[in-house]
């Protein structure tokens, strides 16, 4: 019996000191690599994204009403206008009075409609701001008429809100708008230095039915035109542009 003990406390020294030195030999110290990745300047478009649910890992196609093409490409670089709404006030009865018309909503070809809206993208990834203008050249008017200008006629877009799916960057600034059509420029929104930086929309206002000579129709109360009784109308379309600008000045800081 006393044999047998020795042999089990024999056995267990053995066991605890192959431990000791099998945990001794798993410690042979630290090193350290290093993970890494770096970004580069993005020249590629942009697409349009939905201005109530701004991701854009999912695009939409917007509807332009002033051309059957569909809207323009938006502007290469990495500081880029991806897409404005052209602004569409519908049919309306000639009348004497003073009338304020209502845009129709922005569609898109999944037959939805959303808020009429201008997005920028930033990808420079210098964080160095922006500054968002817009310029209506000239009065709506047609040269194939009698009375070729709604002379008094004013476009508004207001209660403008600036949108993104970016996360901790500082969001834009936004603007009402009055524009003019002698062609002063307005601003519509800004980015301080540091601000702004990914994809954002300025939407305007929100999409309501309305209803238009007995029409339920879908329209932006925030974007308006707004037209002199005296001012004469003849019974055609009247059109003018309106041109976005995109610059690298950053807003006030």
């Amino acid at each position: 019996m006393k044999y047998l003990k020795a042999s089990s406390i024999t056995a267990a020294l053995l066991l605890f000191t192959t431990g000791t030195t099998t945990a001794l030999a798993a410690d042979g110290g630290e090193y350290k690599s290093n993970g890494v990745v770096e970004f580069v300047v993005n020249p590629e478009p942009t697409s349009p994204i939905d201005p109530t649910n701004p991701d854009p890992n999912n695009p939409v196609m917007p509807v332009d009403p002033t051309n059957p093409n569909g809207p323009n490409s938006g502007t290469a670089g990495p500081l880029s206008i991806d897409f404005a709404s052209s602004l569409d006030f519908g049919k309306n009865k000639i009348t004497n009075k003073d009338e304020t018309y209502f845009a129709n909503a922005q569609g898109l070809e999944d037959g939805r409609s959303v808020p009429n809206y201008v997005q920028i993208s930033d990808q420079r990834g210098s964080n160095a701001g922006w500054t968002l203008t817009v310029k209506q050249e000239g009065q709506l008017s047609n040269d194939a008429t009698q009375n070729k200008e709604l002379t008094g006629a004013e476009i508004k877009l207001v209660s403008g809100q600036a949108v993104s799916n970016a996360e901790a960057i500082a969001e834009p600034t936004t603007s009402d708008i009055t524009l003019d059509p002698s062609g002063a420029v307005s601003n519509v929104m800004s980015a301080k230095t540091g601000a702004g930086a990914g994809t954002w929309v300025d939407r305007f206002g929100t999409v309501e039915t309305v209803d238009v000579n007995g029409e339920s129709l879908q329209k932006n109360k925030a974007v308006t035109l707004t037209v002199p009784g005296k001012t004469p109308k003849d019974a055609v379309k009247y059109k003018t542009e309106l041109t976005w600008t995109l610059s690298d000045i950053p807003g006030n800081e």
